[in-house]
């Protein structure tokens, strides 16, 4: 786990619980955490679900891998360390999001299975739920699609540290949701994924 470095800081409770913001949202906050190989479906079923949400009148915000790192996360790059330090600032800044009380889809290749428990322990510690959802498809299909070109680039030695490629990824081994995205609609996902998230209570206080 990261080193504190700071020293002399307390954390400073508030009056405003998070049962009085779930209340006042008429929801409670929780984490789908996507995670896949590029080019899985991960952002295509994160948005979808997004809008399906948004149309029942559910705050949500999508936290996305490219965005991420186009701003907080812009000084890390793909080697295992920074790897694992983008996951770890993501998982607190979803963290910042499920107290608000917004359902959080946070959608990251995330290869690496300690770094996605990391997160996965930051949320339990806190009463936060965690919902691990594996967007599952073979490589060669995932290099088929390849919306980005990035495949092709990896292939040609022009990507180092390219999940699924030069690097591992580490299969989920107990996912609450495996999505097979090559053998399912998009609205056969969201649909699923909306029947969890009811069976949960999370669209209600």
């Amino acid at each position: 786990m990261t080193e504190q470095k700071a020293t002399n800081v307390y954390w400073h409770e508030g009056d405003v619980t998070r049962e009085d913001r779930n209340k006042l949202l008429n929801q409670k906050g929780a984490t789908l955490w996507f995670t896949g190989l590029s080019g899985s479906g991960k952002s295509t079923v994160a948005v979808a679900l997004e809008q399906a949400l948004t149309a029942k009148g559910k705050l949500t915000y999508r936290l996305d891998g490219d965005n991420i790192r186009l701003g907080i996360n812009k000084n890390l790059g793909f080697s295992a360390e920074d790897r694992t330090e983008n996951i770890r600032r993501i998982g607190e800044i979803s963290k910042l999001f499920v107290d608000v009380g917004v359902i959080t889809l946070s959608s990251f290749v995330s290869p690496y299975r300690a770094d996605r428990d990391l997160v996965r322990d930051l949320h339990e510690a806190a009463g936060m739920q965690f919902i691990e959802v594996h967007v599952d498809v073979p490589l060669d299909v995932a290099e088929e699609r390849d919306p980005k070109g990035l495949y092709k680039k990896a292939r040609a030695g022009e990507i180092p540290n390219f999940t699924g490629i030069s690097d591992p990824y580490e299969e989920p081994l107990k996912p609450e949701v495996v999505l097979n995205s090559h053998e399912m609609s998009l609205e056969e996902e969201v649909n699923v994924l909306m029947a969890l998230l009811e069976e949960r209570g999370l669209l209600s206080a």
